[in-house]
């Protein structure tokens, strides 16, 4: 019988050898995504305009919220928006689920609230039903000043009514949005008829672009295929040129068209909302009929008054091209993005040479603490503050009590409350009026009592300078 062979043995390495070199590269940071941005804190009180004055004016007009998913089937989009539209042939985020569905993100507002319009039954509701939403909207779109891919929108959607007062309120809610963020604007109107009507010009612009050929440029000549509509938005300074010969929608209006048109101006006329008739505005979308229109701010900056701030109008078939039974309805959305730009704009103006600086919430009370006793009570006392709903700050993470108070001046605070371990072992808090510079002690059961009465006080019988 053979021996058994013993294990070969592994070298030994010894305890004090060097371990071997590993060739590491630092980290390099991770950026945004191309097209996408944050929205830094510096910006928030901009946003936070845009979102207060979208809610109150959606209360005055009317409307509902309504928060659709940012994830929806592609087919909605290509039935809704348009197969031959830029948004669907090149701007759309679209994937293949492991589940096997074709989805996409959403490019616009307005297709999804029908979506939701019809699978819930809100064709059943009383008429019209307005709905309005917040939020943001995806293109795989070519970044430039003020076109991102994620970039966000704010939309109101009235279904179920034809009458032409309701374009006119539409754009009237759009101008008084504009003009309460501090933006002078105008909107532009035109009308694209019936569907009859517009297939009737439609015929007409091909058969005058084509006399026109050679002048076109390969992207031109592809959408006089596909959408001739949309040379008419083509920024070529040949298409610019040539549109003043190009034929008019106006012209090949069918006479309900026209009557719903001039009713529209007529009531714009009174409400005294500035307007410009555009006869080459069409919009991007196959959806609309009828009305269509875009606001633009004034400005000497042709750049600015050139670049549309949001838009929208009637689009009587989107329901029943949807699966809804026919609907008349109409819209507009509002390109926040562009907005907040104009106001920070405005904003940096008003600042003149300075930097704009974060600012931080400000807050009626600060509390300051010395020691860790102090802090102890001090994280107590403001919780009491604030189940009271009066606005109060702290910096619990500082000891220095001259860093605390300057974070009270930097919050504008009106009262500085300060413990100490002596006022912890007295039941008592040092109260401070930040602006007369006076001091006294208070029982700290009795803290906010104390500041609501000196809160009251100061209402009843405000500053001078006030």
């Amino acid at each position: 019988m053979s021996p058994k062979k013993a294990p070969a043995k592994k070298p030994v390495q010894a305890a004090d050898a060097a371990p071997a070199p590993v060739n590491k590269k630092a980290p390099q940071p991770i950026q945004v995504l191309r097209g996408m941005r944050d929205l830094l804190p510096i910006d928030q009180s901009l946003w936070d305009e845009t979102r207060k004055i979208s809610e109150s004016l959606a209360k005055a007009y009317s409307f509902d919220r309504i928060d659709t998913p940012m994830v929806e089937e592609t087919s909605l989009f290509i039935r809704g928006v348009g197969r031959s539209t830029d948004v669907v042939e090149k701007e759309l985020y679209s994937w293949e689920t492991q589940g096997g569905e074709n989805i996409s993100l959403r490019p616009e507002g307005t297709a999804p609230v029908v979506r939701a319009y019809i699978q819930h039954g809100m064709l059943n509701m009383p008429q019209p039903v307005r709905l309005w939403y917040y939020g943001p909207m995806f293109r795989y779109d070519r970044p430039q000043s003020g076109r991102f891919r994620q970039f966000y929108q704010v939309g109101y959607e009235v279904l179920g009514d034809a009458d032409p007062i309701i374009d006119a309120q539409l754009m009237v809610l759009g101008w008084n949005m504009l003009k309460g963020l501090g933006i002078d604007a105008t909107v532009r109107i035109n009308s694209l008829g019936s569907p009859e009507s517009r297939a009737n010009y439609k015929n007409a612009l091909v058969a005058y672009f084509r006399s026109k050929k050679a002048k076109l440029s390969d992207d031109d000549k592809k959408r006089l295929l596909k959408n001739p509509l949309r040379l008419l938005d083509s920024k070529d300074p040949a298409i610019q040129e040539l549109k003043a010969e190009a034929p008019q929608i106006v012209d090949w209006l069918d006479e309900e068209s026209k009557s719903h048109f001039f009713r529209v101006i007529e009531f714009l006329d009174e409400l005294g909302v500035p307007y410009q008739l555009d006869p080459y505005l069409v919009r991007g979308l196959d959806y609309y009929t009828k009305t269509v229109f875009e606001w633009y701010a004034a400005s000497d900056d042709m750049e600015l008054a050139q670049t549309a701030l949001g838009g929208g109008g009637r689009y009587d078939g989107l329901v029943e091209s949807l699966g809804g039974r026919p609907t008349p309805a109409a819209g507009f959305s509002l390109g926040l993005d562009r907005i907040v730009s104009r106001m920070k704009e405005k904003q940096q103006k008003q600042a003149g040479e300075a930097p704009l600086e974060y600012k931080p919430e400000p807050v009626l009370v600060f509390i300051a603490q010395l020691g860790d006793m102090g802090r102890k009570k001090a994280l107590a006392l403001f919780e009491e503050f604030r189940e009271a709903g009066i606005a109060v700050g702290e910096a619990f993470s500082k000891a220095n009590i001259k860093a605390q108070m300057e974070m009270a001046n930097r919050r504008g605070a009106k009262w500085a409350i300060v413990i100490g371990q002596k006022e912890v072992l007295d039941g008592t808090v040092q109260l401070r009026d930040m602006d007369a510079g006076s001091q006294e002690i208070v029982d700290v059961k009795k803290a906010v009592h104390e500041i609501k009465k000196k809160l009251a006080q100061r209402l009843d019988n405000p500053p001078a300078s006030a």
